[in-house]
């Protein structure tokens, strides 16, 4: 049990000596470190060749030597295999031998005088991509409706083949939430559509490893619409049954699919049984038939559930998944050791895995059992302890952790060396950063004992220590946020037990570089010249170098393009040179661009200015990162003509409210870089918004996350209240804190409390997730001191400020003293009282409150009960005014004090009388017996009396009545306006006057008399004009006694008086005899045609035939033929068939129904059938079929006569 003790003790000690993995300088001895190597799994191209690498350095420079399968592989029996020189690589030369020969598992070794070192081991196999199997698929033929799995099953390959589905065309074929394809490759249709058919559905299977594609023949697929098929609740395809399971590893990626077939579709949908899906991991794919989770860890093991679910119902599948884990490291790998002679230090190979790994240690490629002994050396599992170790003790030891699932091979040599500290960063070395940057100063070090670093600046009176500078364990001293203070001469100290080596460098601050005059956007006329400006202010010590590009390339080889020091121009410009200008300028530290668009124009006139929102602003750097501010900076968007006025710069908290974007601070619109305040434990996404005189820019794309770490509460709950709810507790109340303001997890608030001016010490209590506490068992109505304090995980808030409050009220416990009425007039009284002690209150005074009411009044001896009515005084009163009393009346009153719990006890009822006062109205005023000269009044006595009345007042006066007139309207007619009303006065004189509107100053107003009348026709009035109308009552010596509203009447122009001929009857007779005339002519032209006219047509046509006259033809707009068988002619631009005979068509209307026979016989007079007759031989042999004749008066008679 000692034993174990000091084993833990020393441990507890050299813990300390840990270090990280060191360099150790190429000219000191070292034992062998593998520097590269193959993967694991090492899959090599067939048609190249093998390369194994495995490199190592060491001091002495290594040997290398290789096992295959177990066993030495002798590379002199191999021609094909060669080792680099200098090196434990492998080439295997495969133009004389297939690569398939060299497979196996292979494992390096590389070993000098001071230890070995063993690679892990290397699987070489070769990438396979066999072709597809023949065969014969025959179509599918389904009925639409039902599902449908098309089967893929690609060739085992190596590594598998990715699998996607194309038509003939090379097109891959739609997917869709109801044909989509599995994670083996098969194609499922979960109902099948007449537009699934086809017969070039092609399974394709990319091997990536050799970059060749494999295809499957081509599936035909046949849909039929012959029985349809009813809807159905959805049932899963895959997987089946209610449950399945699946096992997956730490940091793989787990890949679900549920497909359901049912008609309509269903649509699918992922939830995990015990907790929330990870999101930031999480994505669904193929339509939410895949649920994928990259990067798994344990927590993400448990029941998923997916449902599928359509109007006829809902099914669900359940998959358990299980997550293990191939061995991994928990704190990083085994790292080299260096000790001087008598050091002691440790080892530690620390990982896990599940099911739990098994740690096995080596030393130089040896089992360490099997390894020679060495006392200052003890394995305890996963940690090797090395205690006062001596030279000679290097060596390279293995730790090998391995489950089923995998295995880890790391090496660590433990070098015992005895070396006095040195430096080996290079001396005055001169380190240049640009201000506000962040800057790191190098000390590369070595010795054995491990060396010291101390930093001085310029002189060495006092080592660096503190704000603002960070010390790495490298020994690499850093400044956050560098100043032009901070140059000047460092000096770096590495010191241990056999030395001290000082090195000196320099560090430079220089301003940044930054383009103060940006290009602008350009508008030009062609053959014009334009200027960009590049203004650009620099730090003088650095060289600047300024490039212009043109859309992102150099610019042309072209005389009109002159660079000068901070501009461009180009003279003579033309079309081509539009497009996108950038001003690059750099120095050997940094570097600003900006750029402007060229636009070339025809037009001479000027071109209008668009105003616009600006562009937002784009790469957002996060910079200068501290624990609770960080510099943000960006580029700004284009102006769009409008300068930029400020930027609007938001956050969202993803850990406490995402979603959700909060403004954070606004800076002015010529700053592109700010510090902002952060506050701890919140994960901080940012984005920028410029603002000009048209409004705000789109936001600009979000920044980098950045997560503040939990501290202590910098703040306390505002707010804290203490009162009482009763008589004998004390609520203490405050406004919580929000997640923001939290700080960390475990937010909780320390309540204290202690009665003013008593007590000494503060009662405390932590509460949690509440916004009050209630102290019980107070004395009643006692000040307190109170205090909330914000606590969590991480720490306490700041001391609180003190809050004041006090503990319950009761009810008064006294009535006020000295009451009495003071009586002021009839109806006002002044009530004084003695204020109630503060003690006797006992609560927050609100006041007094005075009830009183009527007994009666003095006029009556009966009592007159009343409600009692309260006029309440705020505050601390001694007196108080009654208004509104009744006058002549006896009144009680009494007095109470009230606080915040209510009122006290009345004080004793007092008394008071008011004098009389002026009586009220009379009751009732009635007249009676009215004459035309006299009236008689009767009244009753006023209800409220107030005091003996000693009499009456009348008073009377003489009312005008309203006006007499009423129902005042107009009408007009062809005889003028009818002015009708109603009058209701006693005067005779009543006249109609009128006036031309807006005349009113010039002319006078026109008037008639219309006594005893109640409408008047005026028939003076003009048309086309508008008039004012009124109506007067005139007295005996005509003054103006009543008036009417006055009347806008408008008058229509008379129209002049036009006649419709079309109206008029002698116009209808003449056109009834035209019409007539033409009948009796139309007639007479029928009459003389069926006697047979003699007219020579015949002999006018052979006569006369005009070779220049042609008839229209339909189909060439040119004019048809004319026939001389008018018996068989068809309309003009119809077609004759060759034989001389016309068919009827369908017309009803032809010629035969007018008596022309099939034989071409008109009637009995034979001369029209010899000349007009379609089977005349004369004129068959003269003129055939298409002789035409010259139109003829009797012809157009004719058509007219076959259309009648």
């Amino acid at each position: 049990m000692m034993e174990r003790r000091m084993e833990a003790a020393l441990l507890a000690l050299i813990v300390g000596h840990l270090v990280t993995a060191l360099e150790v300088p190429l000219d000191l001895p070292q034992p062998p470190t593998i520097t590269h190597q193959s993967p694991k799994d090492y899959i090599v191209d067939p048609r190249e060749n093998i390369i194994i690498h495995c490199e190592a350095k060491g001091k002495p420079h290594p040997s290398f030597s290789w096992t295959r399968n177990g066993i030495h592989f002798d590379i002199d029996s191999y021609p094909n295999v060669v080792m680099r020189p200098h090196s434990g690589t492998l080439v295997v030369d495969i133009s004389r031998e297939k690569a398939d020969h060299y497979e196996g598992e292979y494992q390096c070794t590389a070993r000098n005088k001071h230890g070995t070192a063993i690679s892990h081991n290397i699987v070489v196999r070769q990438s396979r991509s066999p072709l597809w199997s023949k065969e014969k698929i025959k179509p599918i033929i389904v009925q639409e409706g039902v599902s449908l799995v098309l089967p893929c099953r690609p060739p085992a390959g190596l590594p598998p083949p990715i699998i996607f589905w194309m038509d003939n065309n090379f097109q891959r074929l739609p997917q869709s939430s109801r044909v989509s394809q599995s994670l083996n490759g098969d194609l499922y249709f979960s109902n099948v559509l007449q537009e699934d058919s086809r017969n070039d559905y092609i399974c394709y299977a990319r091997f990536p490893h050799t970059q060749t594609i494999q295809q499957k023949q081509p599936i035909t697929v046949r849909v039929l619409n012959q029985d349809p098929v009813d809807e159905r609740k959805p049932t899963f395809l895959i997987p089946s049954g209610p449950s399945s399971s699946k096992m997956v590893l730490r940091g793989q990626v787990l890949e679900m699919e549920c497909i359901a077939e049912g008609l309509p579709t269903p649509e699918l949908s992922w939830t995990k049984v015990s907790g929330d899906l990870p999101a930031k991991r999480t994505s669904f794919l193929h339509y939410q038939k895949w649920l994928r989770i990259v990067n798994v860890s344990e927590s993400d093991a448990g029941d998923y559930r997916c449902t599928a679910r359509n109007r006829h119902g809902t099914v669900h599948h359940t998959i358990h998944v299980t997550v293990k884990a191939a061995p991994y490291w928990i704190s990083g790998a085994p790292r080299n050791l260096v000790l001087a002679p008598g050091e002691n230090g440790v080892l530690t190979c620390r990982a896990s895995g599940t099911p739990k790994p098994l740690v096995m240690w080596a030393m130089n490629g040896i089992p360490i059992e099997n390894s020679p002994k060495d006392v200052s050396r003890k394995v305890e599992d996963d940690t090797i302890i090395f205690t006062d170790v001596q030279t000679g003790s290097s060596a390279v030891y293995q730790c090998n952790v391995s489950n089923e699932y995998g295995y880890l091979l790391a090496n660590a040599f433990v070098n015992v060396l005895s070396e006095p500290a040195r430096v080996l960063t290079p001396a005055n070395k001169v380190y240049q950063f640009i201000r506000n940057s962040r800057a790191l100063i190098d000390c590369a070090s070595f010795g054995s004992p491990i060396p010291k670093i101390t930093w001085f600046k310029d002189s060495r009176s006092s080592t660096l220590d503190g704000e603002p500078y960070i010390f790495h364990d490298n020994g690499t001293l850093e400044i956050p946020i560098v100043q032009a203070r901070n140059g000047g001469k460092y000096t770096c100290v590495a010191r241990n037990t056999l030395g001290i080596y000082e090195n000196h460098v320099y560090l430079e601050v220089k301003e940044p570089t930054r383009i103060v005059k940006q290009p602008e956007y350009k508008m030009v006329q062609r053959g014009r010249s334009v200027v960009f400006q590049c203004k650009v202010k620099h730090d003088p010590s650095l060289i600047l170098n300024t490039m212009w590009l043109k859309d992102d390339e150099e610019l042309p080889d072209d005389d009109r393009f002159i660079v000068g020091y901070d501009s461009l121009t180009i003279t003579d410009v033309t079309e081509s040179d539009a497009g996108m200008y950038t001003c690059i300028t750099n120095t050997s530290l940094d570097h600003d661009s900006a750029s402007a668009e060229l636009t070339v124009v025809e037009a001479t006139p000027k071109p209008a200015v668009v105003y616009e929102k600006p562009d937002p602003p784009t790469d957002l750097e996060l910079t200068d990162k501290k624990k609770k501010s960080v510099q943000l900076t960006w580029i700004p968007g284009d102006e769009h003509n409008s300068p930029i006025q400020k930027f609007l710069i938001q956050y969202e908290d993803s850990l406490h409210h995402r979603g959700h974007w909060h403004n954070l601070t606004e800076v002015p619109g010529t700053t592109t870089t700010t510090y902002l305040k952060l506050s701890p434990y919140v994960h901080y996404t940012f984005r920028v918004l410029a603002y000009n005189d048209v409004g705000f820019s789109r936001p600009s794309a979000p920044s980098r996350m950045y997560k503040t770490e939990p501290a202590a509460p910098d703040e306390n709950p505002a707010g804290v209240k203490g009162f009482g709810t009763e008589h004998d507790n004390l609520v203490i109340s405050w406004k919580p804190l929000t997640s923001l303001q939290s700080n960390g997890p475990g937010l909780q608030y320390r309540v204290m409390w202690r009665q003013k001016a008593v007590e000494n010490q503060w009662t405390k209590v932590t509460v949690a997730n509440t916004t009050k506490f209630v102290v019980s068992g107070t004395p009643t109505f006692v000040p307190y001191e109170l205090k909330v304090q914000a606590v969590n995980d991480h720490g306490d808030g700041p001391e609180p400020a003190i809050a004041h409050g006090f503990s319950g009220e009761d009810l008064p416990a006294a009535a006020p003293e000295n009451v009495q009425a003071v009586v002021l007039n009839s109806t006002l009284a002044e009530v004084h009282w003695d204020p109630v002690s503060h003690r006797l209150i006992r609560g927050h005074l609100k006041g007094y409150k005075v009830y009183y009411w009527r007994e009666r009044s003095l006029h009556k001896h009966n009592p007159h009960h009343m409600e009692k009515l309260i006029l309440t005084f705020s505050g601390n009163r001694s007196h108080g005014l009654l208004p509104g009393l009744h006058s002549f009346s006896l009144y009680s009153f009494n007095v109470r004090v009230y606080n915040g719990k209510g009122e006290g006890p009345p004080s004793p009822t007092q008394q008071f009388e008011t004098p009389e006062g002026v009586p009220g109205i009379p009751t009732s005023l009635v007249v009676t017996n009215s004459n035309s000269d006299s009236l008689t009044l009767e009244w009753s006595p006023p209800h409220d009396r107030n005091g003996h009345i000693t009499g009456y007042t009348l008073k009377y006066q003489p009312v005008r009545p309203a006006s007499p007139f009423g129902n005042v309207s107009y009408t007009v007619g062809e005889d003028g306006a009818l002015i009708s009303w109603e009058y209701l006065g006693p005067e005779k004189k009543v006249y109609v006057e009128y006036i031309v509107q807006n005349r009113e100053g010039e002319e006078e107003w026109q008037k008639e008399l219309v006594n005893g009348s109640q409408n008047f026709m005026l028939k003076s009035l003009k048309g086309g004009l508008a008039y004012k109308v009124r109506l007067v009552a005139k007295g005996h010596h005509d003054q103006l006694l009543h008036h009417s509203e006055e009347l806008l009447v408008t008058v229509p122009a008379v129209a002049s008086r036009q006649v419709d001929i079309a109206t008029q009857g002698w116009f209808i007779g003449l056109m009834c005899a035209i019409a007539l005339l033409i009948l009796i002519l139309l007639i007479i032209c029928f009459i003389q045609r069926n006697k047979g006219g003699k007219y020579p047509v015949k002999e006018k046509e052979d006569a006369h035939t005009d070779p220049e006259f042609q008839p229209m033809k339909e189909d060439d707009c040119t004019f048809g033929e004319y026939s001389d068988n008018e018996d068989h002619k068809p309309l003009k631009g119809s077609r004759t068939p060759s034989n001389g005979t016309v068919k009827r068509d369908d017309s009803d209307d032809s010629l035969v129904d007018y008596g022309e026979g099939g034989d071409g016989q008109f009637n009995e007079d034979g001369s029209f059938i010899g000349q007009y007759s379609g089977k005349s031989s004369s004129r068959d042999n003269a003129e055939g079929h298409e002789s035409s004749e010259a139109p003829s008066p009797i012809n157009a008679m004719n058509s007219l006569n076959s259309f009648v």
